[in-house]
């Protein structure tokens, strides 16, 4: 084999090992991504049920209720979209209707979001930074508002 075979082999083979690597990695790391969603990105890329993400944007005004055993339920919404949540457990301290939230757990096949995780902001300044892309991009952001929005009006 000459000098040039030789590197080219070596190249060759050290690049299927990075590959192989890499798909080793990704294939480990499956269950462990999760996504971040607003409720409109939930319906524009036809989430599958069972798909486990984050979503995130405002708890509606009027939605939150309690139920049997201890579950929750209330509505996040991205001001065009709004999606049901139920969630068991405790919620923080500060989660309150028209406050930004992010919840992470498994969409269902009847369309509505169980979540394991809830957190709100902790802050009157402060909300999550995909809360807050999400709501930029849609115009309804105003950090100068005491609870981070600014009443529908888009800037």
């Amino acid at each position: 084999m000459t000098r040039k075979q030789q590197r080219t082999t070596l190249i060759i083979s050290g690049l299927v090992f990075l590959g192989i690597a890499a798909g080793l990695i990704l294939y480990a790391l499956r269950d462990t991504i999760v996504f971040f969603y607003t409720p409109s990105e939930v319906a524009e890329k036809h989430v599958q049920p069972g798909t486990r993400m984050r979503l995130g944007g405002l708890v509606e005004n009027g939605s939150y209720r309690k139920g049997e055993d201890g579950v929750v339920h209330f509505a996040i919404t991205d001001t065009d979209k709004v999606l049901k949540v139920t969630f068991k457990g405790v919620l923080p301290d500060l989660f309150k209707e028209g406050q930004g939230v992010v919840a992470e757990g498994t969409l269902l096949p009847d369309g509505t979001f169980r979540a394991d995780t809830v957190l709100a902001k902790h802050d009157e300044k402060y909300m999550p930074r995909e809360v807050a892309d999400a709501l930029k991009k849609k115009g309804y952001w105003d950090p100068n508002q005491p609870d981070g929005q600014d009443k529908g009006e888009a800037k």
